[in-house]
């Protein structure tokens, strides 16, 4: 990227970090609108998305994945894919692709391992 005279801009983090945030957003704000219409949407949240380096494939993270929400995005990747390419300069919109974040589910694998712990030690007097 270069400044209005000519030089280089030196970004603070990487392109692929970038690229990933600007993803996040756009496809967050457009599930939001898409919830409007289609309530399997309502309660996603939308906690990351990784992309291959030549943006061919995208992976979008969520805090939960149902199987009726897992549908629902299927059904409308197309216009999650259009508002990419609407919102953002890149060569390329990258085919999407839906998982539940694995850091979720093993945090909450850890809280009920506490949970169950924290039960176990305490003991009835």
């Amino acid at each position: 990227m270069r400044h209005a005279r000519g030089h280089q801009v030196q970004h603070s983090y990487p392109r692929a970090a970038r690229v990933n945030a600007l993803l996040l957003e756009i496809v967050a704000e457009e599930l939001e609108r898409l919830a409007d219409a289609d309530e399997r949407l309502e309660m996603l949240t939308v906690t990351g998305v990784s992309s291959e380096p030549d943006l061919r494939h995208a992976i979008v993270l969520l805090a939960s994945l149902p199987e009726d929400a897992r549908e629902a995005l299927e059904d409308n990747r197309r216009a999650l894919q259009s508002a990419i390419a609407r919102q953002a300069r890149l060569k390329r919109v990258p085919a999407l692709s839906f998982a539940a974040d694995p850091a979720i589910e093993a945090g909450q694998r850890v809280e009920e391992a506490l949970r169950r712990a924290s039960e176990a030690g305490e003991a009835p007097s």
